[in-house]
């Protein structure tokens, strides 16, 4: 259970992070109402939050695994709501990141 707590969180803080950040980019670069930037902004700061729920004592090791899920999240994000569909380069790529998230969060420390 722990894990799958784990992995939500991560899951959660990174649609957080991305549809926060894609609505601020509809609003200065698409020309959105000011509404999709504030909203964005609170669910940005929402994502500041998320991550605290952690089980990790590190915040360093948190960020960083973190940062292999969110590039694996931007990539479905952008194949599902932008409709880019990724090439197998973006899969490898995400998939190494998932090897290195799980390496730093679970590899026996002494």
């Amino acid at each position: 259970m722990p894990l799958l707590f784990s992995i939500s969180i991560f899951v959660l803080a990174g649609l957080a992070e991305i549809g926060g950040g894609y609505l601020v980019w509809l609003w200065l670069r698409e020309g959105k109402p000011i509404g999709y930037g504030l909203i964005g902004g609170l669910i940005l700061v929402a994502y500041g939050i998320i991550p605290t729920f952690q089980n990790f004592p590190s915040f360093g090791r948190v960020y960083a695994a973190y940062g292999g899920v969110f590039i694996l999240l931007a990539v479905l994000w952008g194949w599902l709501v932008d409709k880019r569909t990724p090439d197998l380069y973006d899969w490898i790529g995400s998939a190494v990141c998932l090897a290195g998230v799980a390496i730093m969060l679970w590899a026996p420390r002494g």
